[in-house]
Formats: C-alpha cells, structure tokens, sequence
C-alpha cells in the first residue's frame, strides 16, 4: 500500500471517514467530535505520524507515558480501545497493523483535510450540546486598537505561565481576553476555555466551575483534586475572567493549577493582580486618543483607537451619522474626558446616536465635570465609571429604572421569559416590563450573551453592581419582594422540568448554565430575610440540576439545611422525600455508607409508601439495596430486593421488573444461589432497556449494567467462562460510553475478578490500570483503596507475598473506615493466601475462621466454597495430623459449590481434593473424581482451572504408570 507521508505541520488529516486534528487534540468522524480518551489519541497521533513504518512498543511507552513504568498490558488494553473505536477490521477498514512483539503501524491512506469547524452530531442531545458549550468562549467583537496588547497575550502564553490582565473596569479586560483565546485556539491549535468568576458568589466554587468548564464530573468533598487529576499532563489555556471579588480564592486555584499541572497556561483578568507566586503582569491602560486635534486631519483624529471605538458603536447605532472633522474633533474631546476607558466610551456613543454628538458632549460635561476634575478617591478611574453609568442611568424612564434595578438580581445569563415574572409586579406590568427591556438593550445596558442560548442575555458585571446598589436604595421591603420572585421563578422552572427521567434530564441541561442565579435564590431563601418555604422546595427541584452537574457535595449540603428545618408544611411530602432520597444518595457518594444514609433512604422509602409512589419505592428500594450491600448486610440487601420484585409486579412495567430483577439477581448472586441469579439477571436485561445517561443519574446507578456485569460472573461460576468474559467485555464498553464514572468503577471492580478467575493476566492487568485511574482522577476514597487491595492481591497471586499482605491490610483499614465491605472477602481470601506463602499459617488459619464466621453470618455464601478449601490448604500444609480435616473440608467445598450450581468453584475443590488423594496413594480415585470434570466443560480450556486441571491428570497418569512398573 503507498502511504502518503503527512506533513505534521498541517492542521488537520484525514483518512477514511475520519478527520484527525493533533493541534486541537480532536478525532472527527463524518463531521461530529469523537470521543476518544487522552491515552487512545496520542498512540493515534504517535502512528500517523509515521504511517507504514513499525513504532515500537518502547517508542510508545515514551511517548504515551513519558517517565513512567508501564507493562505491555496497559498498551494492549488502550490499543484495541483505539481499533475499536475506529472500527478497524470492519468491511474493509484497516487502519492499524500489529507486527507480533514488535509494535505497531498506520497503514491507512492519509491526506491533509480542510480545516472546518465540526457541526454538533446528528441527534446530539440537549445534554450533549450543554456540556460543549461549557466553558466555550462568548462571542467575539471586534477588537479596536489592542492589537500590540493582544500580541503581548500570545507570546505571553506562548511557554505555559500564569498572566494577569489587569486594569481598571470598563478598560476592556474581558474582550481582549476573548480575542486571544480565539487567535490561541485558532491560528495556534490551543484547547481554550473560559470560566467567567463573575457568576461565582463564594471562592470555594471556582474548582467546581473549572471542573464544569472542562466537563469534568465532580463527585468528590475535594473538586480542587479532580480538577488536578484531568489536566494535570493537559496542554491547555484556561482563561479565569472577573478574578477581582475572588482575588484570594483566584490566586490560590492560579497557584496549584501551576505547581501540579505545569502545561496549563492561566490567563486571568483582574483588577488587581492576584500576587500569585511566578505571576506575570500585563497592564491594560486606556484606549490611545489625541490631547490637541487642532493641528490634526479628519484621518489622522480617526486614526485613534479611542475615536474609533467612538464613531464604530455610534454608526453601529445610527446608521445616518455623519462625522466630518468637526464632530471628529468633538468626538475626541468626549473620548478624552472618558479617559480612554472603553466601556464608558461604548455607553456614550450610544447616546450620541440618539440624542446628537453635541447635546451629548454638553451632558457629558455636566454630568461628569465634578468626576474628572476632582479624583478625590483613590481610584479615579472607577469614580468615573460610576459617573457614566449615574449619567446613563438619569437618561432613563421610571420603568426603565425599575427594570434595571431588579434585573441586577440575576446573576449571569437570563432570558425575557425569565425577567417577566421576576421584573413584573402590581406597579409595573408585563407589557411595561418587555417595552424597557427592549430601550435598555439598545442603550447596551442589557447586553445579548448568545454564548449558551440564542435567547439569553445578562448585565454587565459593572452595571450589575451599580443596579443592585440602586434596588438596595429602594428599601428592604422591594428588595425582598423581588428576591422573592426570582427564588420562586428558579424552583417552579426546575419543579417543571419534566415526568419521565429523559425529560427532566434535558431540562436540567437546558438549566445547566443557571447554576448562579440557584445558588444566589438559595442563598436567600435561607437567609434571615429569606423564605423557609421557598428554601425547601427549592431544594428539592434543584436535585436533579445538582446531579446532571454531579455537584454531589454541593446538593449534600443544601438538604442536609433542607432536611434540619423541614416544617408541618413539609413533612411527609414528595418534598421531603426528594430532600431525603438525594440527601441518602449524596453521603454514600461524597462521605462513603455512613449511618446517616441510611436513615436518610428508610425515611424516603416510608414516605413513598405512605404515598403510593410504586415508582419511587422502586428507586429507593434500589437505592438501599446497595446501601446494605456496601455496608456488607447481604440478608437486609436480599430483603430490599424481594420488596422491590413486589412493588415491580404492582406496577407491571418492564422496566420497574427489570430493575427489581437486578436487584433479586445480584443479592442472589452474593449469597450463593447461582442458578436463580441466573433468572433473574437475564430476566432483568430482558426487559430493561438500553442504559442511558438520564436513567443513571435518576435512580443513581445504572441498573442494567449491574445486570450484566453480575450475570458475567455468574456464567463464569457456572462453567461458561468464554460467554464469561464476552458479556463482562460488551459491558465495560456500555459502561463507558455512558460517562458516568461511578458506573464505570463498578463495571470494572467485578470484570477484574473474571479476568483474574479465568488466568487472563494481561486484561486483568489493563482493567485494574483503567478501574485506579478514574478512582484517582475522581477522588473516590473507597475505590482508591479497592484498588490497593486489588494491587495487593495481584502481588500475592505473583509471588510477592510479602508486598501483597502489607497492601492488602491498609486497603482493609481503609475500606473498614468508610464502611465500604463488600469486598472485603475478596481481600481476606488473598491475604489469606499472602499470609500462607510467608511462611505464616496461624496467621492465615485465623483470617480464614473469622470470614467464614462473618459470610456464614450475613448470608454472603458465595465465597464459602474457596474459604473451605483454602482452610483445607493449610492445614494440610502445615497440620500433618489433620489429613482427614482436609479431605472433609474439601468435601464440603465439593457440596456447597453443587448446591449453589457453582461449577467453577468445583471444578477447583475437586483439583485440590484429586491432589490430596495423590498424595495418599490414591491416584485411580484422583483419576475417577477428575474425569467427572474433564467430559462435562465444554468451553474456557484454557482457562487458568483447566490447564491446572489438565496438568495433575497427566500427573496422576504417569504417577499410575509408574506404580504398575510400565
């Protein structure tokens, strides 16, 4: 095949329906974003680079994982992720090749692809196109006589550092910070994003609004460390605008991101600079205008950024404004009394075109006589701006007063429909309300903001403030009144969102970017002039919102306040059942399974009941069933999910009984009853359908993946482990397409026990790799030390003993502290096993007791089997004259696994039981119990139990042949 060589140079490549672009780090498939993990496109990138040719797996490594240890495992794993996700090998595609043991080689046809922005995807939803826009740039304006500051911006950041644009308000910070982002991203193949702190109230919320930014899901009491974790080996700019009321806060985030991300460049705009450690500068000074037009030519006055800025808005405004020399020379007189300052200059050319440059220039010199000439204060600049915006102000009608006033208590984008029920009342009514909102748009004092919807529009922070201080001017009562209607706008919008789990999901993303105005009506609500009642059910519709967001912590806190001061008005409503139900589900995320959230979920469960709400009884049902499994109380779990199979033959949907089948399913699985978990886990994936995002975040976990992973392990315990580790496969890849970490982390907790079971070393290796790295990026404390333990048990399982009890004791510490148990067996049976390869049986003998003692306890039967026959191990390794408690242990491992229809876990008794009977000279029953197994599996032979079991019947056979002297 000729390969065409690609200039890396280009901005773009393409090869069968793709479009791969390395600058911008994008994958584009038929026109829409691919999404492709960060370790997937940079192999990509490693082999287009030099297609045809071999890049060795050691090239890889370096390139992929510069600086670190990797085993080839972690290689394979992200390779066939990669030839997935391009459909190599399907029909005729063939894009990557592997020379065995080698590396590997592009062998598709490149060709330089047309740089075109790609539209959403056909069929993308709201979700989809909410989370794209987070963290977007706003829209672009021209940008007048700034081009020397904007080339100062790019070679600033042209090297990753922190710089601060500082300069007065109103100097223009915030659009010159946009025109570099856009230059950054385009002609520089940047990844950009922008976070506007000026929607932000509290400095503790700027991780969390870096992490919406980016689209990173924060589930965590520390979003500052998640934060890290993504961007940490990024190449990115992130632009932190508005920093001057969040100063201390900003230059902390500014100085962490620097140490522990040092790719990430930081461009901030202040007023201040934030005095951040390795901080760099740049002060924005005024728009350049002429001191003395009297010697000046209509060109040469024009030539000012000032004036230009001046005449550009006013035409802009009114389109038949003629300026000869003359209005020139005024219109330089007016931009040098507004020192520059772009905004005022915006705000005045405005009224130029409606009122006429001279009459204007008369008012500006009135108005504003007293501001310039006196700088008492020392800061002059804002003074002025005040000044422009008192003039502004005063050139307004009563309701366009009003109306500004109580639009400042909207924080960030607002649309029309919004303002109405918030702006209106008995003094001013809607038609009032749209008439002044249309003067003060075209004034600019209401500025379109198309960033997040055609529809919105906001204040400018300045303008804001100013009508804020105005409405507080007004007297509490007003105040009050209108904060009044903006809470209850906010919960009867996100009350209404929608009936079905998909609507109330779109809507949510359709709230996404409303997350100030929530915080500032909560706020409120609860505050001292607030109202209780408002707070409460505000709270309540706010869940899903929080939840879209994964604000786990952030929801926590607001029903924690919710739930301490419900009222008779509350108590046993839907409202307190939502409060409960999130406030249940939000500690098991952000504080592991405290008690508290478990009282948290009975108390919704009751409520629900007393309702006759089936639907939610299901979602609360599944909610505590895996509470109790967490917390290791498998009969109360397996109680939860019988209730639940009752209430889902009540309602009679299919998806109501699939779900309480997953429930019945994987309790059964967990307390050794194999073939009915068996039912009903195919049951339950019979009638659920596909998982969605929506459907997830609904009843907090997916369902349906649980399904499949569980019955996974079940066919791997029934003998079936090729449909084993084909079903564990397709559900990993479902788990990831849903984006939603904690589903992914469950996935892989339990496909790494097939891989292990079935002696898969290389997949089991890539999926403890996969499961620790998105523990470690979203900070969940209890699967970081599951993944210790799993490192541990890995360790013994390897011949590093001694490596592997010290691992596996801390994760146990861990997991014991956090109430998190339901593994907690897995890891006694391998630091069991850790134990007894030290040298330390008693050791080994007393963990192995106490299990069992627990399992037999709490109704977790399906590891009894391997209990019993690892007690059997070492007593007879170590007990010589307890022969006979071995074979009766090992017979009773042989019962219990019959009994469960654990076909695995008897095929394993019976290696170890063959083996004693060996050792005992008794090689023809050896040969008679394992030929029992030897006929009746008919798929996994290869397989770690297989090839074992095949290695002791040879060994026996010779063992007979030699006994008869053949």
């Amino acid at each position: 095949m000729e390969h065409a060589y690609p200039d890396m140079g280009v901005d773009g490549l393409a090869f069968g329906p793709f479009e791969l672009r390395p600058r911008q780090r994008l994958l584009i498939r038929n026109g829409a974003p691919v999404d492709i993990g960060g370790r997937a496109l940079d192999l990509l990138v490693a082999l287009v680079e030099q297609p045809g040719r071999v890049v060795s797996k050691r090239e890889l490594f370096d390139r992929v994982w510069p600086g670190r240890t990797v085993e080839d495992a972690s290689l394979r794993f992200h390779m066939t992720s990669l030839r997935k996700l391009l459909g190599d090998g399907e029909g005729d595609e063939r894009y990557i090749a592997t020379q065995v043991g080698v590396g590997y080689a592009f062998v598709g046809t490149l060709k330089a692809a047309a740089m075109v922005d790609p539209p959403p995807p056909a069929g993308s939803s709201v979700a989809t196109l909410s989370l794209r826009a987070a963290g977007a740039l706003p829209t672009r304006t021209r940008l007048i006589g700034r081009e020397a500051d904007v080339e100062r911006l790019l070679e600033g950041v042209a090297q990753p550092r922190l710089l601060t644009v500082v300069g007065p308000g109103g100097m223009g910070k915030t659009t010159l910070a946009v025109e570099a982002g856009y230059r950054l991203a385009g002609e520089h193949g940047r990844h950009v994003r922008f976070v506007d702190l000026a929607a932000l109230a509290n400095g503790a919320l700027i991780p969390s609004a870096l992490a919406g930014a980016l689209g990173i899901p924060v589930q965590t009491e520390d979003p500052m460390t998640v934060l890290l974790g993504h961007i940490r080996a990024q190449n990115i700019v992130l632009i932190l605008d508005n920093c001057e009321h969040l100063v201390d806060a900003a230059c902390a985030v500014a100085e962490r991101i620097r140490e522990t991300a040092p790719r990430v460049s930081v461009l901030a705009t202040s007023r201040e600079p934030l005095r951040a450690r390795d901080e760099h500068v740049h002060w924005l000074g005024a728009l350049p205008f002429p001191s003395d037009t009297a010697s000046l030519s209509l060109q040469d006055i024009l030539a000012f950024p000032a004036v230009q800025l001046f005449v550009e808005r006013a035409c802009a405004a009114n389109s038949g404004l003629a300026v000869g020399v003359e209005a020139a020379r005024t219109i330089a007189q007016m931009c040098q009394r507004l020192d520059g300052m772009a905004l005022a200059i915006e705000l005045t050319a405005v009224r130029a075109a409606a009122h006429g440059l001279e009459t204007t220039s008369a008012m500006l010199g009135e108005r504003f006589a007293l501001g310039w000439t006196g700088r008492r204060t020392a800061q002059p600049r804002q003074q002025t701006l005040q000044a422009t915006l008192d003039w502004s102000y005063g050139l307004l009608s009563q309701t366009e007063r009003r109306t500004l006033e109580r639009l400042s208590v909207f924080r960030g984008p607002f649309s029309l429909r919004a303002a109405l029920p918030v702006v209106s009342d008995d003094q001013l009514d809607e038609a009032q309300v749209v008439a002044a909102f249309e003067e003060l748009t075209s004034k600019c004092l209401v500025t379109p903001d198309r960033t997040h919807c055609p529809e919105a529009y906001r204040l400018l922070e300045t303008t804001r403030a100013y009508g804020k201080a105005k409405l507080d001017e007004r007297g509490q009562a007003e105040l009050d009144a209108v904060r009044r209607r903006h809470a209850r706008f906010f919960r009867d919008t996100l009350a209404g969102l929608g009936e079905t789990p998909e609507a109330v999901f779109a809507g949510a993303a359709m709230m996404s970017g409303q997350m100030g105005n929530v915080r500032d009506a909560l706020d409120w609500s609860f505050g001292p002039k607030g109202d209780l009642a408002v707070a409460t059910s505000l709270v309540a519709a706010s869940v899903p919102l929080f939840a879209f967001l994964s604000l786990f912590v952030e929801c926590r806190t607001w029903c924690e306040r919710a739930v301490q001061r419900l009222d008779g008005q509350f108590r046993d409503t839907s409202e307190e059942m939502e409060l409960q139900a999130a406030l249940g589900l939000t500690i098991m995320f952000t504080r592991g399974n405290a008690p508290e959230a478990g009282v948290a979920l009975r108390r919704a469960l009751d409520i629900a009941i007393a309702l006759e709400d089936r639907w939610n009884q299901l979602r609360l049902l599944g909610r505590l069933h895996i509470f109790h499994e967490r917390v290791g109380e498998f009969e109360q779990a397996l109680a939860w999910a019988e209730q639940a199979v009752e209430v889902a033959a009540q309602v009679g949907d299919p998806e109501a009984i699939g779900l309480a089948a997953s429930l019945a399913g994987v309790s059964h699985h967990l307390s050794g009853d194999q073939a009915r978990a068996r039912r009903e886990l195919e049951l339950s994936l019979w009638k659920s359908a596909p998982s969605e995002r929506s459907r997830t975040l609904y009843y907090g976990f997916d369902h349906r993946n649980r399904s499949g992973i569980a019955l996974a392990r079940v066919l791997w315990l029934q003998g079936l482990p090729d449909q084993a580790r084909r079903l564990a496969v397709q559900t990993e890849i479902e788990a990831m397409a849903l984006d939603h970490p904690v589903t992914r982390c469950i996935a892989l907790i339990w496909s790494h026990s097939i891989y292990v079971w079935t002696g898969d070393e290389a997949q089991a290796q890539a999926s403890l790799e996969a499961f620790a790295e998105i523990a470690e990026v979203n900070g969940f404390a209890p699967y970081i030390a599951v993944a210790l333990g799993q490192r541990g048990a890995r360790a013994v399982e390897t011949g590093r003993a001694g490596e592997g009890v010290t691992r596996i004791e801390e994760s146990l510490a861990r997991l014991h502290a956090a109430r998190y148990e339901l593994l907690t067996t897995t890891f006694e049976l391998a630091l069991a096993q850790g134990l007894l390869l030290s040298g330390r049986p008693d050791d080994a003998l007393r963990t192995v007791d106490a299990t069992l003692a627990r399992c037999r306890a709490n109704g977790e039967a399906l590891a009894l089997p391997e209990l019993l026959r690892l007690r059997a191990r070492i007593v007879a390794q170590h007990r010589v004259e307890q022969d006979g408690e071995a074979e009766r242990l090992l017979g009773e491992a042989l019962d219990v696994s019959r009994r469960q229809g654990a076909r695995a876990w008897e095929l394993r008794a019976a290696h170890d039981l063959a083996q004693l009977w060996l050792a005992q000279g008794r090689a023809a029953e050896a040969l008679a119990l394992l030929g029992l197994f030897r006929d009746a599996f008919v798929e996994g032979l290869d397989t770690v139990d297989f090839r074992g079991l095949e290695s002791l019947w040879s060994s026996i056979q010779k063992a007979e042949v030699s006994s008869q002297g053949l």
